[in-house]
Protein backbone atom coordinates (compact mmCIF):
# COMPACT_ATOMS: atom_id res chain seq x y z
CA UNK A 1 0.00 0.00 0.00
CA UNK A 2 1.13 3.41 -1.00
CA UNK A 3 2.33 5.92 1.62
CA UNK A 4 1.63 9.46 0.87
CA UNK A 5 4.55 11.62 2.23
CA UNK A 6 2.35 15.34 1.05
CA UNK A 7 -0.96 16.67 1.31
CA UNK A 8 -2.55 18.90 -0.85
CA UNK A 9 -1.68 21.55 1.70
CA UNK A 10 1.67 20.72 2.04
CA UNK A 11 2.10 21.24 -1.21
CA UNK A 12 1.06 24.73 -1.05
CA UNK A 13 3.45 25.03 1.84
CA UNK A 14 6.56 23.42 -0.47
CA UNK A 15 5.32 25.42 -3.28
CA UNK A 16 5.89 28.29 -1.49
CA UNK A 17 9.04 27.72 -0.45
CA UNK A 18 10.30 26.59 -3.90
CA UNK A 19 8.87 29.60 -5.43
CA UNK A 20 10.36 31.73 -3.37
CA UNK A 21 13.86 30.93 -3.39
CA UNK A 22 13.60 31.05 -7.55
CA UNK A 23 12.03 34.17 -7.19
CA UNK A 24 14.75 35.09 -4.80
CA UNK A 25 17.51 34.38 -7.64
CA UNK A 26 15.67 36.01 -10.08
CA UNK A 27 15.32 38.86 -8.03
CA UNK A 28 18.71 38.93 -7.62
CA UNK A 29 19.58 39.03 -11.28
CA UNK A 30 18.23 42.03 -12.25
CA UNK A 31 19.94 44.72 -13.00
CA UNK A 32 21.04 46.68 -9.59
CA UNK A 33 18.73 49.55 -8.69
CA UNK A 34 20.18 52.65 -6.54
CA UNK A 35 17.92 52.16 -3.83
CA UNK A 36 17.59 49.10 -1.63
CA UNK A 37 13.97 47.81 -2.62
CA UNK A 38 15.67 44.86 -4.83
CA UNK A 39 17.93 43.11 -1.95
CA UNK A 40 15.29 43.74 0.77
CA UNK A 41 12.48 42.35 -1.37
CA UNK A 42 14.83 39.36 -1.88
CA UNK A 43 15.80 39.24 1.75
CA UNK A 44 12.00 38.87 2.50
CA UNK A 45 11.79 36.38 -0.14
CA UNK A 46 14.21 33.77 1.08
CA UNK A 47 12.52 34.79 4.89
CA UNK A 48 8.91 33.56 3.69
CA UNK A 49 11.27 30.45 1.42
CA UNK A 50 12.32 29.71 5.02
CA UNK A 51 9.10 30.03 7.23
CA UNK A 52 7.07 27.92 5.24
CA UNK A 53 9.66 24.70 4.67
CA UNK A 54 10.39 24.99 8.47
CA UNK A 55 6.68 24.96 9.16
CA UNK A 56 6.34 22.23 6.81
CA UNK A 57 9.01 20.07 8.77
CA UNK A 58 7.65 20.72 11.77
CA UNK A 59 3.79 19.83 11.35
CA UNK A 60 4.80 16.81 8.39
CA UNK A 61 5.50 13.79 10.59
CA UNK A 62 6.49 11.76 7.71
CA UNK A 63 10.02 13.16 7.21
CA UNK A 64 13.15 11.84 8.99
CA UNK A 65 15.41 14.33 9.65
CA UNK A 66 18.66 14.00 11.82
CA UNK A 67 17.86 15.04 15.63
CA UNK A 68 20.06 17.58 15.91
CA UNK A 69 18.37 19.35 12.77
CA UNK A 70 15.23 18.63 13.38
CA UNK A 71 15.12 19.16 17.31
CA UNK A 72 17.93 21.75 18.35
CA UNK A 73 18.49 23.80 14.83
CA UNK A 74 14.45 23.76 13.66
CA UNK A 75 13.04 26.14 16.07
CA UNK A 76 15.82 28.43 15.67
CA UNK A 77 15.66 28.83 11.71
CA UNK A 78 11.27 28.53 12.38
CA UNK A 79 10.89 31.68 14.58
CA UNK A 80 14.20 33.84 13.11
CA UNK A 81 12.09 33.67 9.81
CA UNK A 82 8.50 34.36 11.31
CA UNK A 83 9.93 37.42 13.15
CA UNK A 84 11.84 38.91 10.92
CA UNK A 85 9.24 38.70 7.68
CA UNK A 86 7.37 41.89 9.43
CA UNK A 87 10.95 44.11 9.59
CA UNK A 88 11.47 43.03 6.21
CA UNK A 89 8.56 44.08 4.60
CA UNK A 90 8.48 47.31 6.38
CA UNK A 91 11.74 48.19 5.10
CA UNK A 92 10.31 47.23 1.97
CA UNK A 93 8.10 49.47 1.74
CA UNK A 94 10.56 52.18 3.50
CA UNK A 95 12.91 51.61 0.34
CA UNK A 96 10.47 52.55 -2.14
CA UNK A 97 8.95 55.52 -0.53
CA UNK A 98 12.31 57.21 0.68
CA UNK A 99 15.13 58.68 -1.78
CA UNK A 100 17.43 57.43 0.83
CA UNK A 101 17.39 54.74 2.73
CA UNK A 102 20.24 54.02 4.85
CA UNK A 103 20.72 50.62 6.30
CA UNK A 104 22.29 51.39 9.36
CA UNK A 105 22.77 50.37 13.14
CA UNK A 106 19.81 52.16 13.79
CA UNK A 107 17.82 49.53 11.19
CA UNK A 108 19.43 46.87 13.48
CA UNK A 109 16.84 47.37 15.91
CA UNK A 110 13.75 45.66 14.47
CA UNK A 111 16.41 42.49 15.08
CA UNK A 112 15.38 42.73 18.62
CA UNK A 113 12.60 41.01 18.56
CA UNK A 114 13.71 38.09 16.77
CA UNK A 115 16.99 38.22 18.89
CA UNK A 116 14.74 37.93 22.32
CA UNK A 117 12.65 34.93 21.01
CA UNK A 118 16.04 32.88 19.95
CA UNK A 119 17.23 33.87 23.17
CA UNK A 120 14.07 32.61 25.07
CA UNK A 121 14.57 29.46 23.08
CA UNK A 122 18.34 28.47 24.34
CA UNK A 123 17.75 29.43 27.63
CA UNK A 124 14.94 26.96 28.37
CA UNK A 125 16.23 24.40 25.47
CA UNK A 126 12.77 24.48 23.26
CA UNK A 127 13.04 21.74 20.96
CA UNK A 128 10.34 20.81 17.38
CA UNK A 129 8.67 18.69 20.16
CA UNK A 130 7.93 21.26 22.26
CA UNK A 131 6.58 23.65 19.83
CA UNK A 132 3.93 20.75 18.63
CA UNK A 133 3.07 20.34 22.27
CA UNK A 134 4.37 16.94 22.12
CA UNK A 135 5.73 15.87 25.79
CA UNK A 136 9.29 14.90 26.48
CA UNK A 137 9.81 12.99 29.54
CA UNK A 138 13.43 13.79 30.13
CA UNK A 139 12.76 17.56 30.17
CA UNK A 140 10.43 19.86 32.46
CA UNK A 141 9.55 23.12 30.38
CA UNK A 142 7.67 26.32 31.68
CA UNK A 143 4.57 26.11 29.03
CA UNK A 144 4.68 30.21 29.31
CA UNK A 145 7.76 30.01 27.12
CA UNK A 146 6.30 28.84 24.24
CA UNK A 147 3.04 30.68 24.68
CA UNK A 148 5.31 33.72 24.74
CA UNK A 149 7.44 33.00 21.53
CA UNK A 150 4.31 31.72 19.71
CA UNK A 151 2.26 34.84 20.58
CA UNK A 152 5.04 37.14 19.34
CA UNK A 153 6.01 35.67 16.22
CA UNK A 154 1.84 35.89 14.90
CA UNK A 155 2.18 39.89 17.41
CA UNK A 156 5.35 41.35 15.68
CA UNK A 157 4.44 40.62 12.56
CA UNK A 158 1.21 42.42 11.75
CA UNK A 159 2.49 45.65 14.25
CA UNK A 160 5.30 45.85 11.04
CA UNK A 161 2.18 45.57 8.87
CA UNK A 162 0.45 48.51 10.49
CA UNK A 163 3.74 50.41 10.41
CA UNK A 164 3.97 49.54 6.58
CA UNK A 165 0.59 50.57 5.94
CA UNK A 166 1.33 54.19 8.13
CA UNK A 167 4.83 54.77 6.05
CA UNK A 168 2.53 54.43 2.71
CA UNK A 169 0.30 57.23 4.48
CA UNK A 170 3.29 59.45 4.98
CA UNK A 171 4.79 59.00 1.40
CA UNK A 172 1.22 60.37 0.28
CA UNK A 173 1.53 62.98 1.96
CA UNK A 174 4.87 63.71 1.22
CA UNK A 175 4.35 63.51 -2.24
CA UNK A 176 1.60 66.10 -2.08
CA UNK A 177 4.34 68.18 -0.39
CA UNK A 178 6.84 67.91 -2.80
CA UNK A 179 5.01 66.74 -6.17
CA UNK A 180 2.51 68.99 -8.06
CA UNK A 181 1.20 65.59 -10.32
CA UNK A 182 1.88 62.58 -9.40
CA UNK A 183 0.16 59.03 -10.18
CA UNK A 184 -1.91 57.02 -8.02
CA UNK A 185 -2.10 53.90 -10.01
CA UNK A 186 1.23 52.66 -8.10
CA UNK A 187 0.59 54.03 -4.60
CA UNK A 188 -3.07 52.18 -5.27
CA UNK A 189 -1.29 49.02 -5.85
CA UNK A 190 1.30 49.35 -3.12
CA UNK A 191 -1.67 50.28 -0.26
CA UNK A 192 -3.69 47.07 -1.94
CA UNK A 193 -0.26 44.84 -1.43
CA UNK A 194 0.17 46.38 2.27
CA UNK A 195 -3.11 46.01 3.19
CA UNK A 196 -3.41 42.29 2.10
CA UNK A 197 -0.16 41.74 4.20
CA UNK A 198 -2.25 43.97 7.32
CA UNK A 199 -5.31 41.10 6.48
CA UNK A 200 -3.42 37.77 6.04
CA UNK A 201 -0.97 38.58 9.41
CA UNK A 202 -4.32 39.66 11.06
CA UNK A 203 -5.54 35.75 9.85
CA UNK A 204 -2.14 34.34 11.90
CA UNK A 205 -2.80 36.05 14.72
CA UNK A 206 -6.50 35.10 14.74
CA UNK A 207 -5.36 31.92 14.16
CA UNK A 208 -3.34 31.94 17.14
CA UNK A 209 -6.21 33.06 19.25
CA UNK A 210 -8.72 30.91 18.22
CA UNK A 211 -5.90 27.10 18.71
CA UNK A 212 -5.90 28.51 22.49
CA UNK A 213 -10.05 28.55 22.45
CA UNK A 214 -11.13 25.85 19.73
CA UNK A 215 -10.86 23.28 18.98
CA UNK A 216 -7.41 21.35 16.54
CA UNK A 217 -9.51 20.82 13.84
CA UNK A 218 -10.49 24.12 13.12
CA UNK A 219 -7.67 25.89 14.05
CA UNK A 220 -5.73 23.52 11.69
CA UNK A 221 -8.30 24.60 8.73
CA UNK A 222 -7.35 28.34 9.32
CA UNK A 223 -3.75 27.91 9.32
CA UNK A 224 -4.36 25.62 6.00
CA UNK A 225 -6.24 29.35 4.68
CA UNK A 226 -3.20 31.13 5.89
CA UNK A 227 -0.95 29.58 3.95
CA UNK A 228 -2.62 30.08 0.74
CA UNK A 229 -2.94 33.58 1.52
CA UNK A 230 0.89 33.44 2.16
CA UNK A 231 1.28 32.31 -1.51
CA UNK A 232 -1.39 34.31 -3.20
CA UNK A 233 0.86 37.63 -1.73
CA UNK A 234 3.95 36.04 -2.28
CA UNK A 235 2.99 36.61 -6.35
CA UNK A 236 1.64 39.60 -5.93
CA UNK A 237 4.42 40.85 -4.46
CA UNK A 238 6.82 39.87 -6.93
CA UNK A 239 4.32 41.18 -9.71
CA UNK A 240 4.50 44.85 -8.28
CA UNK A 241 8.03 44.87 -7.85
CA UNK A 242 9.00 43.86 -11.71
CA UNK A 243 5.51 45.99 -13.03
CA UNK A 244 5.06 49.08 -10.17
CA UNK A 245 7.85 49.50 -8.13
CA UNK A 246 10.50 51.39 -10.34
CA UNK A 247 7.87 53.59 -11.17
CA UNK A 248 7.11 55.52 -7.35
CA UNK A 249 8.59 58.63 -7.14
CA UNK A 250 10.81 59.51 -4.90
CA UNK A 251 10.67 61.84 -1.48
CA UNK A 252 13.01 63.60 -0.18
CA UNK A 253 14.24 62.67 3.84
CA UNK A 254 11.84 64.62 6.17
CA UNK A 255 14.52 66.85 7.44
CA UNK A 256 15.37 67.99 3.99
CA UNK A 257 11.80 69.37 2.95
CA UNK A 258 9.36 69.83 5.83
CA UNK A 259 11.66 70.56 8.70
CA UNK A 260 11.45 74.33 9.49
CA UNK A 261 13.54 76.50 11.72
CA UNK A 262 11.30 77.85 14.39
CA UNK A 263 7.86 77.73 14.54
CA UNK A 264 7.61 81.50 13.38
CA UNK A 265 5.48 82.45 10.16
CA UNK A 266 7.34 82.53 7.11
CA UNK A 267 9.00 85.62 6.31
CA UNK A 268 7.34 88.30 3.80
CA UNK A 269 10.20 88.07 1.32
CA UNK A 270 9.72 84.52 0.94
CA UNK A 271 5.74 84.80 0.48
CA UNK A 272 6.60 87.42 -1.93
CA UNK A 273 8.53 85.54 -4.30
CA UNK A 274 6.43 82.23 -3.71
CA UNK A 275 3.15 84.76 -4.71
CA UNK A 276 4.97 86.55 -7.95
CA UNK A 277 6.10 83.53 -9.29
CA UNK A 278 2.56 82.21 -9.14
CA UNK A 279 0.69 85.45 -10.53
CA UNK A 280 3.04 86.67 -12.02
CA UNK A 281 5.54 84.17 -13.66
CA UNK A 282 3.13 81.58 -13.90
CA UNK A 283 5.20 79.38 -13.00
CA UNK A 284 2.47 76.30 -12.39
CA UNK A 285 1.63 76.01 -16.21
CA UNK A 286 5.14 73.76 -16.27
CA UNK A 287 4.51 70.49 -16.27
CA UNK A 288 5.24 67.84 -13.80
CA UNK A 289 6.31 70.70 -11.61
CA UNK A 290 8.11 69.54 -7.83
CA UNK A 291 9.43 71.51 -4.92
CA UNK A 292 12.86 70.99 -6.07
CA UNK A 293 12.41 72.94 -9.41
CA UNK A 294 9.75 75.40 -7.80
CA UNK A 295 12.69 76.43 -5.16
CA UNK A 296 15.09 77.03 -7.97
CA UNK A 297 13.20 78.78 -9.41
CA UNK A 298 12.85 81.95 -7.16
CA UNK A 299 16.15 81.21 -5.21
CA UNK A 300 14.72 79.97 -1.86
CA UNK A 301 15.94 76.32 -0.16
CA UNK A 302 12.93 74.10 -0.44
CA UNK A 303 11.91 73.44 3.39
CA UNK A 304 11.26 77.60 2.96
CA UNK A 305 9.16 77.59 0.17
CA UNK A 306 7.62 74.10 1.84
CA UNK A 307 6.73 76.35 4.98
CA UNK A 308 5.42 79.48 3.04
CA UNK A 309 3.04 76.80 1.40
CA UNK A 310 1.89 74.75 4.16
CA UNK A 311 1.87 77.35 7.07
CA UNK A 312 1.05 80.72 4.92
CA UNK A 313 -1.38 79.81 2.63
CA UNK A 314 -2.67 76.76 4.70
CA UNK A 315 -2.40 73.80 2.18
CA UNK A 316 -0.07 71.61 0.56
CA UNK A 317 2.21 72.09 -2.82
CA UNK A 318 0.01 69.76 -5.01
CA UNK A 319 -2.69 71.67 -4.11
CA UNK A 320 -1.30 74.85 -4.29
CA UNK A 321 -0.45 74.61 -7.84
CA UNK A 322 -2.96 72.52 -9.37
CA UNK A 323 -5.85 75.03 -7.61
CA UNK A 324 -4.17 77.87 -9.85
CA UNK A 325 -3.99 75.63 -13.00
CA UNK A 326 -7.86 74.92 -12.32
CA UNK A 327 -8.29 78.47 -12.86
CA UNK A 328 -6.54 78.90 -15.67
CA UNK A 329 -8.75 76.40 -17.20
CA UNK A 330 -11.75 77.65 -16.03
CA UNK A 331 -10.08 81.06 -17.89
CA UNK A 332 -9.99 79.34 -21.06
CA UNK A 333 -13.00 77.56 -20.59
CA UNK A 334 -15.04 80.69 -20.14
CA UNK A 335 -13.49 82.61 -23.10
CA UNK A 336 -15.88 82.77 -25.85
CA UNK A 337 -12.67 83.24 -28.72
CA UNK A 338 -11.10 79.66 -26.84
CA UNK A 339 -14.64 77.74 -27.99
CA UNK A 340 -12.78 76.02 -30.22
CA UNK A 341 -10.00 74.30 -27.48
CA UNK A 342 -10.91 70.97 -26.80
CA UNK A 343 -11.06 69.98 -22.72
CA UNK A 344 -7.22 68.34 -23.18
CA UNK A 345 -6.33 71.46 -25.13
CA UNK A 346 -7.49 73.42 -22.22
CA UNK A 347 -5.99 70.88 -19.84
CA UNK A 348 -2.60 70.91 -21.14
CA UNK A 349 -1.83 74.59 -21.71
CA UNK A 350 -3.11 75.11 -18.04
CA UNK A 351 -0.09 72.67 -16.78
CA UNK A 352 -1.92 69.19 -16.16
CA UNK A 353 -0.61 66.53 -17.90
CA UNK A 354 -3.36 63.67 -16.66
CA UNK A 355 -7.33 63.83 -17.93
CA UNK A 356 -8.22 61.54 -15.06
CA UNK A 357 -6.41 63.93 -12.36
CA UNK A 358 -7.83 67.06 -14.46
CA UNK A 359 -11.29 66.08 -14.12
CA UNK A 360 -11.04 64.80 -10.52
CA UNK A 361 -9.27 68.18 -9.05
CA UNK A 362 -11.75 70.28 -11.46
CA UNK A 363 -14.46 69.02 -10.21
CA UNK A 364 -13.89 68.69 -6.72
CA UNK A 365 -12.54 72.88 -6.57
CA UNK A 366 -15.75 74.11 -9.12
CA UNK A 367 -18.30 71.74 -8.15
CA UNK A 368 -18.77 70.37 -11.40
CA UNK A 369 -17.15 68.94 -14.53
CA UNK A 370 -14.70 71.09 -17.24
CA UNK A 371 -17.41 70.54 -19.94
CA UNK A 372 -20.43 71.76 -18.14
CA UNK A 373 -18.46 74.37 -16.71
CA UNK A 374 -17.41 75.56 -20.23
CA UNK A 375 -21.40 75.38 -21.14
CA UNK A 376 -22.84 77.43 -18.17
CA UNK A 377 -20.07 80.20 -18.47
CA UNK A 378 -20.86 80.56 -22.65
CA UNK A 379 -24.46 80.58 -21.87
CA UNK A 380 -23.91 83.45 -19.39
CA UNK A 381 -21.66 85.21 -21.38
CA UNK A 382 -23.47 84.80 -24.67
CA UNK A 383 -26.82 86.16 -22.73
CA UNK A 384 -24.99 89.40 -21.03
CA UNK A 385 -23.72 90.29 -24.38
CA UNK A 386 -27.15 90.01 -25.75
CA UNK A 387 -28.74 92.73 -23.27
Amino acid sequence: MKQYIFNIHDVVLLMTAAECLLLAVFQSILPTRARHDGRLLTAFLLIIATASGCTLLLWNDQFSLAPWFEQTLLPYLLFAALLLKGPAIYLYVCSLTQQKLALNRRQALHLLPALLVLMCIAIFGISSSDLRHVPDTGQTLPATAIEFIWDLASLVPFIYAIAALLQIRRYRHALKDEYSHYSEVELHWLFSLAWGVCISWTWTMLVHVVAKFSSDIVADYMGIADNYLTFILINAFFAYSLTYAHQLLVTQPKEETRETTSEEEPSEPAIAKVRTAMEEDRIYLKKNLNLEQFSDRIDLPAKEVSAVINKHFGTNFFEYVNSYRVEAAKTLLSDPEKADMTVLDVLLESGFNSKSAFHRFFSRLVGMSPTEFRKQALAAQSQADTQ
